[in-house]
């Protein structure tokens, strides 16, 4: 079962664009079927001023083998599209897309894989395998796309050609890895090397009552954020908090943003 695994509030923007480029309140919420350890993990952030966002297409979306989603679905009365044989498409509110296998959930981490569009295969391939060290698995030419891990156990990646430029929208969605912390200044180091982007050199976060992290975000050919960790600290702070749902109802309980905005006649900005 898909699970909250923690909640933390922060009372002005992330020096590291966690929750996008705006400033204010904002809270970050941890989901996910097990672990951050050894399961991949949604962060769902939500900036207490902002109503919506406009969507583009690099995000394509998350799958997940799980019959018992799609029978969770059918019993709540949830949209449901089969696209394919033994596969089914729910898009969650916002419009984002999962695509649901017809197969029992394993053991393990259900979620399949992480679907993001690409201008350039090639390009991008060579980005994230050659530059990130990450493992090409599959190659689909039929598909346009190539699928991509750091190890079998993991969650993939899959790089879909859109053939034309991948548009972000005013989301600002990011994937992010733990690593040794000791690793940090290299992949830096080999970025600047290689002329790539990095968004925010090596830099310290701070999490109230818990440990700090340090990070290196980079951005890929196509403009896709990438934030490495230093796995040491998050193991810390990515502990599973038991209170992590009382928080979540907590904060939503105790915000009247929907409200002061329609006293006031107005409406929550669109990003």
């Amino acid at each position: 079962m898909c699970k909250v695994l923690r909640h933390e509030e922060f009372e002005e923007g992330c020096k590291a664009t966690c929750n996008g480029p705006y400033d204010g309140k904002w809270s970050k919420t941890m989901v996910g079927f097990g672990p951050e350890d050894d399961h991949f993990v949604a962060e769902l952030t939500y900036n207490y001023g902002v109503g919506e966002y406009r969507l583009g297409n690099d995000f394509l979306g998350l799958t997940l083998q799980s019959s018992r989603a799609i029978s969770n679905a059918r019993r709540l009365g949830w949209p449901l599209s089969e696209v394919g044989e033994g596969v089914y498409l729910a898009e969650a509110p916002g419009g984002y897309r999962f695509y649901l296998l017809d197969e029992e959930q394993p053991q393990k981490d259900p979620v399949q894989k992480v679907s993001l569009a690409v201008s350039d295969l090639q390009c991008s391939t060579h980005y994230w395998s050659t530059l990130l060290g990450m493992q090409v698995l599959e190659r689909s030419s039929e598909k346009k796309s190539v699928l991509l891990a750091f190890t079998d156990s993991q969650c993939k990646l899959e790089l879909c050609d859109v053939g034309g430029p991948v548009d972000h929208g005013t989301a600002f969605g990011r994937i992010a890895f733990s690593c040794p912390r000791e690793q940090l200044p290299e992949i830096e180091a080999l970025m600047k090397k290689e002329n790539q982007k990095i968004l925010t050199p090596l830099v310290s976060l701070d999490t109230p009552g818990k440990a700090t992290v340090e990070v290196v975000i980079l951005a890929d050919p196509d403009g896709h954020e990438i934030c490495f960790v230093g796995d040491e600290a998050f193991r810390q702070l990515s502990a599973m908090d038991p209170n992590g749902n009382a928080l979540l109802d907590k904060a939503m309980e105790a915000d009247k943003s929907n409200e002061w905005f329609a006293k006031h006649n107005k409406q929550k900005a669109s990003a």
